[in-house]
C-alpha cells in the first residue's frame, strides 16, 4: 500500500482502511502521490546549490522533508477546511477521485486533527532548525511557506490566487529556499529563473485539477482562475506554461547559466504534444472509453500530471549531468 499510495490516489472502503497500518492511512489521506512534484523541487535546488559548490547533505535531506511535511499539512488542511465549510458535501468532485478521511468517515474530526498537528509540528521543527543553521534570512522563507500553506485553502483559492500562489511556492520558495538553505545561505538570481521552469508545471496540474471541477467550484462559490477566465481559456492559458517552460530552459541554455544537458527534457515534446491535444477539447461531460477514461472524473489533471512527471524527472536528470559536466570541467558549447 505504501507503493501505491505513492503512485496514485487508492480508492478504498472503511472496511480495507481499518485494515491499514498507521504510516498507509497517513499516505492516502495526505494524497501522497503528488508529493513527487515537491520531493523534485527539493532535488533540484540541492542539486543547484552542489553545482555552485554549497552543499551540506544533512541541510538537504531535512529542506525536502520539510517542504513535503508541509505540503502533507497543507492537503490535510485543505481538507479540514473543505469539510467544515461543507465544500465537499453532496458527492463534490474531491470525495469522488480518493478517500477524503473526513467525508467518507474514515477518521473523526479530533482523529484528523492529530494527523495536522503532527504532520505540521514535525515540519514546523524542521523549518526552526533551518533557520538557527541558516541564519534570520531562513525565517523570512519560514514565514512565507507558513502564510501560504495556512490561506492558500482559504482566501487565496477562493479568489483566484491559488495559482499564482503554486507558481511562488514551486518556485521561489521551494526550489529557491532549499538552495538558500542548502547552501548555507547563498543566494543567486539566476536559480529563480531555473526555480520557474519548474514551478510551471505544478502550476499546470492545479489549472487541470480546476479546470474538472470548473463547475462544481463556481457551484459552490469558489473562484478559482478557470471559474474566472472559463474553460476554453483555463486549457489554452495551460498549453502556453508548457510552451513557456521550453522557451526558459532555451534561455538559461543560450545564456550558459544551465548546460546543453537541459535539452534532454525535449524528449517530454512527444508526450506533450499528445497532451495539447487532450486540452485542446472541451473537458467531456461523461466518462471517456478506454484508458483516456481511467481516473475519472480526474481527467485533465491526470493528463497534466503525468506530462508534467516525465517532464520533471527528464529536468532533474538534466541537470544531474549537467552538474556532472560541470564538476569534471567539461566545456558544454551550444
Amino acid at each position: 500500500m505504501w507503493v501505491k499510495a505513492l503512485k496514485v490516489i487508492p480508492r478504498i472502503t472503511k472496511d480495507e482502511w481499518i485494515q491499514l497500518d498507521i504510516f498507509s492511512r497517513w499516505l492516502i489521506a495526505t494524497r501522497a502521490a503528488v508529493f513527487i512534484m515537491t520531493a523534485l523541487a527539493g532535488a533540484i535546488g540541492g542539486l543547484l546549490a552542489y553545482r555552485n559548490g554549497n552543499f551540506s547533505w544533512h541541510l538537504f535531506a531535512l529542506s525536502v522533508l520539510g517542504i513535503v511535511l508541509a505540503h502533507a499539512t497543507n492537503n490535510l488542511l485543505n481538507d479540514y477546511v473543505d469539510h467544515a465549510k461543507g465544500v465537499d458535501k453532496n458527492n463534490y468532485f474531491r470525495s469522488q477521485y480518493g478517500p477524503q478521511p473526513l467525508e467518507h468517515g474514515l477518521l473523526t474530526k479530533s482523529g484528523f486533527m492529530g494527523y495536522i498537528l503532527v504532520t505540521g509540528m514535525i515540519a514546523s521543527f524542521i523549518g526552526i532548525y533551518l533557520i538557527m543553521v541558516t541564519g534570520i534570512a531562513a525565517l523570512w522563507l519560514f514565514l512565507a511557506g507558513l502564510a501560504f500553506l495556512l490561506f492558500y485553502t482559504w482566501p487565496l483559492k477562493y479568489y483566484g490566487l491559488g495559482e499564482p500562489s503554486v507558481v511562488l511556492v514551486w518556485g521561489p520558495l521551494m526550489v529557491g529556499g532549499t538552495y538558500f538553505v542548502v547552501s548555507g545561505g547563498h543566494w543567486d538570481n539566476w536559480v529563480v529563473l531555473v526555480s520557474l521552469v519548474y514551478a510551471l508545471g505544478p502550476t499546470t496540474v492545479l489549472f487541470g485539477k480546476h479546470t474538472d471541477k470548473l463547475l462544481q467550484d463556481k457551484a459552490k462559490g469558489i473562484y478559482t482562475l478557470p471559474v474566472i477566465i472559463g474553460q476554453k481559456a483555463a486549457r489554452y492559458s495551460t498549453i502556453a506554461l508548457w510552451i513557456l517552460q521550453y522557451v526558459f530552459i532555451f534561455a538559461l541554455v543560450l545564456s550558459g547559466k544551465l548546460g546543453i544537458t537541459m535539452l534532454i527534457v525535449l524528449l517530454a515534446l512527444p508526450m506533450l504534444f499528445s497532451t495539447i491535444k487532450i486540452f485542446t477539447r472541451p473537458r467531456p461531460e461523461n466518462k471517456p472509453e478506454g484508458p483516456e477514461g481511467e481516473g475519472w472524473p480526474l481527467y485533465l489533471v491526470s493528463h497534466a500530471f503525468i506530462y508534467n512527471r516525465r517532464f520533471g524527472l527528464l529536468f532533474l536528470l538534466g541537470l544531474i549531468v549537467d552538474v556532472i559536466f560541470f564538476k569534471l570541467g567539461i566545456l558544454q558549447i551550444f
